[in-house]
């Protein structure tokens, strides 16, 4: 089975929070697409929206939005994602992940889309320590 790493970024408060996908919340990462929505139920997060925004494997290398395969290529940049010109006019051949997320990803960047009824930060807040019972 597979594990993800889940960086889950809320625009409303500016924050971003650390989720590790397995079993069937990773499995509805699988096939999808940079830019695509998913149900934030799969991660335990009631009615909300969550949508993809980047991604990278075992060894650091970017997803590109651009790139509409499933593997890794060797791609001529100009810039964007993997690749930052320091002259301009500067290209460089770089290797760069496709778009659609397979169990070859180790991390998957994630917006908040739509919000559900609960904030996020109550769903990471700390477990409050039980007060022990007085005798």
């Amino acid at each position: 089975m597979v594990d993800f790493k889940v960086v889950l970024s809320d625009p409303a408060t500016g924050k971003a929070y650390n989720i590790d996908a397995s079993g069937a919340g990773a499995g509805s990462f699988i096939g999808k697409r940079i830019g695509e929505e998913i149900d934030g139920a799969a991660l335990g997060f009631d009615g909300y929206k969550i949508r993809i925004t980047g991604a990278s494997d075992r060894n650091g290398t970017p997803a590109r939005k651009t790139l509409q395969i499933a593997g890794r290529r060797k791609v001529l940049m100009a810039g964007g994602v993997g690749f930052h010109p320091r002259v301009d006019g500067e290209r460089r051949r770089k290797m760069v992940r496709g778009a659609e997320i397979t169990q070859d990803f180790v991390q998957i960047n994630a917006i908040v889309a739509t919000q559900g009824s609960k904030t996020l930060a109550e769903y990471f807040a700390p477990a409050e320590p039980e007060a022990p019972a007085a005798e």
